[in-house]
Protein backbone atom coordinates (compact mmCIF):
# COMPACT_ATOMS: atom_id res chain seq x y z
CA UNK A 1 0.00 0.00 0.00
CA UNK A 2 0.94 3.06 -0.69
CA UNK A 3 2.42 6.29 1.20
CA UNK A 4 1.12 9.97 1.11
CA UNK A 5 3.23 12.75 0.46
CA UNK A 6 2.64 16.43 1.66
CA UNK A 7 4.90 18.15 -0.23
CA UNK A 8 4.70 22.48 1.14
CA UNK A 9 7.44 25.03 1.16
CA UNK A 10 7.55 25.69 4.56
CA UNK A 11 8.25 22.83 6.71
CA UNK A 12 5.74 23.94 9.53
CA UNK A 13 3.02 23.77 7.19
CA UNK A 14 3.45 20.38 5.92
CA UNK A 15 4.04 19.30 9.33
CA UNK A 16 0.37 20.66 10.07
CA UNK A 17 -1.35 19.06 7.24
CA UNK A 18 0.63 15.72 8.21
CA UNK A 19 -0.63 15.76 11.84
CA UNK A 20 -4.61 16.09 10.55
CA UNK A 21 -3.31 13.33 7.90
CA UNK A 22 -2.17 11.36 11.44
CA UNK A 23 -5.11 11.86 13.30
CA UNK A 24 -7.65 10.26 11.01
CA UNK A 25 -8.03 6.57 9.87
CA UNK A 26 -6.25 6.61 7.06
CA UNK A 27 -3.68 3.73 7.07
CA UNK A 28 -0.96 5.12 4.36
CA UNK A 29 2.75 6.54 5.96
CA UNK A 30 3.04 10.33 5.63
CA UNK A 31 6.52 11.66 4.36
CA UNK A 32 7.22 15.83 3.92
CA UNK A 33 9.01 17.33 1.35
CA UNK A 34 9.77 20.66 0.72
CA UNK A 35 10.49 20.74 -3.37
CA UNK A 36 9.65 19.14 -6.40
CA UNK A 37 12.38 17.40 -6.99
CA UNK A 38 12.29 15.46 -3.86
CA UNK A 39 8.86 14.41 -4.11
CA UNK A 40 10.19 13.07 -7.28
CA UNK A 41 13.30 10.91 -5.40
CA UNK A 42 10.39 9.63 -3.19
CA UNK A 43 8.40 8.60 -5.85
CA UNK A 44 10.75 7.03 -7.48
CA UNK A 45 12.13 5.05 -4.19
CA UNK A 46 8.85 4.01 -2.70
CA UNK A 47 5.35 3.29 -3.48
CA UNK A 48 3.56 6.62 -3.20
CA UNK A 49 -0.41 6.88 -3.73
CA UNK A 50 -1.22 10.39 -2.84
CA UNK A 51 0.91 13.65 -3.41
CA UNK A 52 -0.79 17.06 -1.21
CA UNK A 53 0.86 19.60 -2.46
CA UNK A 54 0.66 23.88 -2.68
CA UNK A 55 0.70 25.73 -6.40
CA UNK A 56 4.37 26.59 -5.51
CA UNK A 57 7.56 24.50 -4.27
CA UNK A 58 10.81 26.07 -3.93
CA UNK A 59 11.75 24.10 -6.79
CA UNK A 60 8.82 24.08 -9.70
CA UNK A 61 4.93 24.51 -9.76
CA UNK A 62 2.27 22.01 -9.36
CA UNK A 63 1.99 21.70 -12.98
CA UNK A 64 5.01 20.95 -13.45
CA UNK A 65 5.28 18.31 -10.52
CA UNK A 66 2.11 17.02 -11.85
CA UNK A 67 3.17 16.36 -15.49
CA UNK A 68 6.22 14.72 -13.69
CA UNK A 69 3.99 12.24 -11.57
CA UNK A 70 3.07 8.86 -12.60
CA UNK A 71 -0.38 8.07 -13.67
CA UNK A 72 -0.81 5.93 -10.41
CA UNK A 73 -0.10 8.72 -7.96
CA UNK A 74 -2.97 11.00 -7.33
CA UNK A 75 -2.35 14.95 -6.60
CA UNK A 76 -4.39 17.13 -4.19
CA UNK A 77 -3.52 20.70 -4.44
CA UNK A 78 -3.94 23.17 -0.96
CA UNK A 79 -4.51 26.39 -2.42
CA UNK A 80 -6.20 29.84 -1.81
CA UNK A 81 -7.08 30.22 -5.27
CA UNK A 82 -10.41 28.39 -6.21
CA UNK A 83 -10.45 29.65 -10.07
CA UNK A 84 -10.96 26.97 -11.40
CA UNK A 85 -10.07 27.29 -14.44
CA UNK A 86 -6.40 28.26 -13.60
CA UNK A 87 -6.17 24.59 -12.86
CA UNK A 88 -5.95 21.36 -14.93
CA UNK A 89 -9.37 18.76 -14.45
CA UNK A 90 -7.11 16.16 -13.61
CA UNK A 91 -6.09 17.77 -10.10
CA UNK A 92 -8.08 17.91 -7.12
CA UNK A 93 -8.20 21.17 -5.86
CA UNK A 94 -9.15 22.47 -1.53
CA UNK A 95 -9.50 25.88 -1.05
CA UNK A 96 -7.38 27.34 1.87
CA UNK A 97 -8.30 27.59 4.92
CA UNK A 98 -9.88 24.00 4.94
CA UNK A 99 -11.74 22.06 7.73
CA UNK A 100 -10.39 19.09 8.80
CA UNK A 101 -12.53 16.93 7.89
CA UNK A 102 -12.67 18.68 4.14
CA UNK A 103 -8.87 17.33 3.81
CA UNK A 104 -9.85 13.66 5.17
CA UNK A 105 -12.25 13.55 2.98
CA UNK A 106 -11.04 14.60 0.04
CA UNK A 107 -7.98 12.19 0.54
CA UNK A 108 -10.09 8.92 1.07
CA UNK A 109 -11.75 10.12 -1.91
CA UNK A 110 -8.03 10.12 -3.87
CA UNK A 111 -7.13 6.63 -2.29
CA UNK A 112 -7.54 3.14 -3.74
CA UNK A 113 -10.49 1.46 -1.32
CA UNK A 114 -9.04 -0.45 1.18
CA UNK A 115 -6.49 2.06 2.44
CA UNK A 116 -7.65 2.97 6.05
CA UNK A 117 -6.30 1.81 9.17
CA UNK A 118 -9.42 0.88 10.65
CA UNK A 119 -10.84 -0.75 7.84
CA UNK A 120 -13.06 -3.58 8.44
CA UNK A 121 -11.56 -6.96 7.77
CA UNK A 122 -13.80 -9.64 6.83
CA UNK A 123 -15.15 -11.67 9.43
CA UNK A 124 -14.26 -15.78 9.02
CA UNK A 125 -16.67 -18.09 9.77
CA UNK A 126 -16.54 -21.48 10.83
CA UNK A 127 -18.05 -24.61 8.93
CA UNK A 128 -20.55 -24.64 12.12
CA UNK A 129 -21.29 -20.61 12.46
CA UNK A 130 -22.28 -20.93 8.58
CA UNK A 131 -24.46 -23.62 8.93
CA UNK A 132 -26.22 -21.60 11.93
CA UNK A 133 -26.93 -18.91 10.04
CA UNK A 134 -27.78 -20.51 6.63
CA UNK A 135 -30.82 -22.23 9.02
CA UNK A 136 -31.99 -19.55 10.72
CA UNK A 137 -31.93 -17.86 6.92
CA UNK A 138 -33.88 -20.76 5.70
CA UNK A 139 -36.53 -20.31 8.44
CA UNK A 140 -36.62 -16.70 8.13
CA UNK A 141 -37.07 -17.77 4.26
CA UNK A 142 -40.01 -20.04 5.21
CA UNK A 143 -41.76 -18.74 7.95
CA UNK A 144 -41.88 -15.00 7.15
CA UNK A 145 -42.07 -15.13 3.08
CA UNK A 146 -38.36 -13.80 2.92
CA UNK A 147 -35.91 -13.98 0.01
CA UNK A 148 -32.62 -15.07 0.83
CA UNK A 149 -30.66 -11.50 0.69
CA UNK A 150 -33.75 -10.21 2.52
CA UNK A 151 -33.55 -12.99 5.31
CA UNK A 152 -29.66 -12.05 5.36
CA UNK A 153 -30.58 -8.68 5.67
CA UNK A 154 -32.64 -9.21 8.81
CA UNK A 155 -30.61 -11.23 10.46
CA UNK A 156 -27.76 -8.54 10.13
CA UNK A 157 -30.04 -5.54 11.13
CA UNK A 158 -31.18 -7.50 14.50
CA UNK A 159 -27.39 -8.37 15.03
CA UNK A 160 -26.50 -5.19 14.69
CA UNK A 161 -29.55 -3.87 16.92
CA UNK A 162 -28.98 -5.73 19.32
CA UNK A 163 -25.07 -5.87 19.25
CA UNK A 164 -24.51 -9.42 18.92
CA UNK A 165 -22.60 -11.38 16.27
CA UNK A 166 -24.59 -12.82 13.09
CA UNK A 167 -23.89 -15.92 14.37
CA UNK A 168 -25.63 -15.29 18.61
CA UNK A 169 -28.49 -13.62 16.46
CA UNK A 170 -28.99 -16.68 14.37
CA UNK A 171 -28.82 -19.18 17.01
CA UNK A 172 -31.40 -16.68 19.32
CA UNK A 173 -33.87 -16.80 16.18
CA UNK A 174 -33.34 -21.08 16.02
CA UNK A 175 -33.86 -21.08 19.90
CA UNK A 176 -37.07 -18.91 19.97
CA UNK A 177 -38.48 -20.80 17.19
CA UNK A 178 -37.96 -24.03 18.35
CA UNK A 179 -39.65 -23.77 21.46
Amino acid sequence: MGAILVAMPKHDDSAKVSEIIRHSDIWEEIFICDTGSEVLRKIEDMDISLVVCTRKLRDMGYEELYNYLPASVSMLMLSKDINTELFSSNIIVLQMPFRHSDLINSIRMLLPDGYRRNARKPVKRSGGDKQTIDEAKRLLMDRNNMSEPDAYRYLQKNSMDMGRTLTETAQMILQLNSE
